[in-house]
């Protein structure tokens, strides 16, 4: 009890010394690209290119107009696919490791001035939560949801939850039409059963971290 409120009296305190104005709320849509991978997962692999969309909601910290809390609820496109160059030359089809996710990113956002057309920084954390995997011509029996019969309890399906803490930067025109370039690191375990021990690589048995570049263009309503 004691510490439910506390809590509840600095979350009070921050929000009145942070000045947020949640009466000045601004919204809008977002669209764009993603470029991912995940590192110690599949061998051989490669990027997987996909498509983010969703929207967006900033809310003024202070007076400045210079500062704003970020929130956004997207499609978000991610994991990754299999080396096209070792797969050519195999004769192997594709591989495509998808991860598709409704993700809710949380950010700072920073102007460096108060103009009206300027850069800006973002930094936060963001939530994925899955809502469907699509594995096509997988490399090895294992990297399936299923798994490999021959090898049970190794298999690739994807964790349900994934944290990550992502940056970038980007370009406001008229703070309404926006440009960001993010970078987001998975700090979770994107695939918590895949391990391939028979193989004797050390790498698979690492922590398998989703990482993604996105690209999105923002236009608020005014």
């Amino acid at each position: 009890m004691k510490k439910n409120l506390l809590g509840s009296l600095f979350l009070l305190s921050f929000f009145s010394h942070a000045q947020i104005d949640f009466r000045s709320t601004e919204f809008g849509v977002v669209a764009g690209g993603t470029y991912s991978r995940v590192r110690n997962a599949h061998n051989p692999s490669g990027p997987r290119i996909s498509v983010l969309g969703g929207v967006t909601a900033q809310v003024p910290v202070g007076t400045a107009e210079q500062y704003y809390l970020q929130a956004e609820v997207l499609y978000f496109g991610a994991g990754e696919g299999g080396d096209r160059k070792y797969e050519d030359a195999k004769g192997w089809e594709h591989a495509v490791y998808a991860n598709n996710y409704i993700s809710i990113p949380l950010s700072f956002k920073a102007y460096f001035s108060e103009s009206e057309s300027e850069f800006f920084g973002l930094i936060g954390p963001r939530f994925n939560f899955l809502i469907d995997q699509k594995v096509k011509n997988p490399s090895r029996p294992v990297y399936t949801e299923e798994g490999d019969s021959a090898h049970a309890g190794f298999n690739g399906k994807a964790n349900s939850f994934n944290l990550g803490i992502g940056a970038g930067i980007g370009f406001s025109y008229k703070r309404q039409l926006e440009l960001a370039l993010k970078y987001d690191l998975g700090l979770s375990n994107t695939y918590p059963d895949l391990t391939e021990d028979w193989t004797k690589d050390p790498n698979t048995l690492k922590k398998k971290s989703e990482q993604v570049i996105s690209l999105g263009l923002t236009y608020f309503f005014k």
